[in-house]
């Protein structure tokens, strides 16, 4: 089993690349789990349209900030007068975990012009980005995957959003459907397909633990920031070594 996540320059694959035939691969493999999202951008749209944000500025904060649980958190706080720093610190730990993805993927995105990169980047969430570091770590050329289900999900998104401003008042509360346990599960899947060797197993075990022990005895929503940057921080320094063909 090969164990080496590095770009494989000796080969010559150059594992950052991607076609327009791989980004249209990586949208179609996500539509069908986007349908779930559709859902939860509906929510989101129902509660925007109950919190007095007007359609516009909701489709807007969808569109450029394609980043649920944040937008609902912000929800949360909207009002006559926005606290600016309470919002930006729940904003930031709510989404830690992209710093987790952001370094599990640089190996490879550091190889991209920066427009490119941040790019690719904009549109990474958790689906895309497991799909796309399995790939990566059988040897697979995996970025277009990452943009072209990043595209898939971000629409979908969008849709779901002016559905709920529209039709909102067909759903009422998604998870009492279960709904809320799709990602979860499939994330779960993703891990468990993908590549194992004791360096991936300890980091996961690290960040899975030390999420935990912050969920239980930090304030709320810090386990997100705890276990993304422990998971991050470890794999960063303990990088795979490359190996001699």
């Amino acid at each position: 089993m090969q164990t080496d996540i590095q770009p494989n320059l000796t080969t010559g694959t150059n594992l950052h690349e991607f076609s327009k035939k791989e980004v249209w691969n990586g949208f179609t493999q996500l539509v069908p789990l986007s349908f779930f999202v559709v859902v939860f951008g509906a929510a989101f749209g129902l509660a925007a349209s109950q919190t007095g944000l007007d359609n516009t500025s909701s489709l807007l904060m969808s569109t450029l900030v394609f980043a649920g649980a944040s937008q609902f958190a912000a929800l949360d706080l909207w009002g006559t007068e926005v606290p600016v720093i309470p919002l930006m610190v729940t904003v930031f730990a709510i989404n830690a975990r992209h710093l987790l993805m952001g370094a599990t993927l640089y190996p490879w995105l550091r190889h991209l012009p920066p427009a490119k990169r941040y790019g690719v980047m904009l549109l990474a969430s958790d689906a895309n980005w497991a799909l796309s570091l399995n790939a990566l770590s059988r040897g697979e050329r995996g970025i277009g995957l990452l943009l072209g289900g990043g595209l898939a999900l971000w629409s979908f998104w969008i849709v779901g959003t002016w559905l709920g401003l529209t039709f909102g008042n067909a759903i009422h509360d998604p998870v009492s459907l279960g709904l809320d346990m799709v990602m979860g599960c499939f994330l779960l899947s993703m891990v468990a397909i993908g590549p194992k060797n004791i360096r991936i197993l300890v980091i996961w075990a690290v960040a899975a633990g030390s999420s935990l022990l912050a969920y239980w005895y930090l304030p709320e929503n810090s386990h997100v920031v705890v276990g993304a940057l422990s998971g991050g921080l470890l794999g960063a320094f303990w990088t795979e070594k490359k190996h001699d063909h």
